[in-house]
């Protein structure tokens, strides 16, 4: 099973790009079967970009997650602690063998699904 996220495309850019190391997430999905995410890059571009396996899921208070990610976060610190605003704890997915799409694929008729906001699991990909 996998799961599709949505991301900036700013972000997903930079996560196959290799320049983002780590993909930040205020709640996390429950399913610790997850292997592999499939990265929705969000408007404007709105296309099934590409993948990514999941070499681990860092969990901790913001201050020692930023301590932990920073150097390969992709991300500067202000947005990160402003993403993180109001939470005690978050989740650093750590990126590893990325797969970029020869051909975006289409959400809705490649995938049946509506843009998540966070995350939706997907089968038989």
């Amino acid at each position: 099973m996998k799961v599709l996220l949505s991301i900036k495309p700013i972000y997903a850019d930079k996560i196959f790009a290799g320049t983002k190391k780590y993909e930040f997430r205020r709640s996390i999905f429950k399913n610790p079967n997850i292997k592999t995410i499939v990265v929705y890059s969000s408007a404007p571009v709105q296309k099934v970009i590409g993948e990514f396996e999941i070499e681990s899921i860092l969990q901790s208070n913001i201050s020692e997650l930023w301590d932990m990610t920073a150097q390969e976060s992709g991300i500067n610190k202000e947005f990160f602690f402003e993403y993180y605003k109001g939470k005690d704890r978050g989740f650093a997915i750590k990126i590893k063998n990325t797969k970029k799409y020869d051909k975006p694929l289409d959400i809705k008729a490649d995938f049946k699904l509506t843009p998540p906001q966070s995350f939706v699991y997907i089968h038989g990909i």
